[in-house]
């Protein structure tokens, strides 16, 4: 079952167009997992057939453990999104939903190695001292 209307595709194809380098999406899935496992790797191969500049990675916590560790993973489904380099980008459940936007967002912006903050942003961004790590919680409505 296609996640994606006709319409929907179309709207997806056109943000796409701002793509300017390659984006892999790295999928963390085990058959083993709640539905959304499948979901989750079935969107991601729906949305990368968009595009020539994106590709898709499944990996499955249980046997694929070292490639999961990198990437810092502990529950599945979960979705990460690189472009030249990985930037940290996670989704952590199916992208569904509100969060299917912000998922087209991540791609663009990981594919453009430009974040798209604001000079004031990045001034207090560059302040920091140390990394640190920002996690944004939605629920389901």
């Amino acid at each position: 079952m296609a996640f994606l209307s006709a319409r929907d595709e179309q709207a997806v194809k056109s943000e796409f167009t701002k793509l300017t380098g390659p984006v892999k999406l790295t999928v963390f899935a085990s058959e083993l997992g709640p539905e959304t496992n499948a979901q989750t790797v079935a969107l991601a191969r729906e949305v990368a057939a968009l595009s020539d500049k994106l590709s898709v990675e499944v990996l499955n916590p249980f046997i694929d453990k070292e490639q999961t560790a990198v990437y810092g993973v502990e529950v599945t489904p979960a979705l990460a999104v690189e472009g030249a380099e990985d930037y940290g980008i996670r989704f952590l459940g199916i992208p569904g939903g509100y969060e299917f936007a912000n998922l087209i967002d991540a791609i663009v912006v990981a594919s453009s190695a430009t974040p798209g903050l604001s000079e004031a942003t990045l001034t207090a961004l560059s302040a920091l001292q140390e990394d640190v790590t920002i996690k944004v919680f939605t629920t389901p409505t």
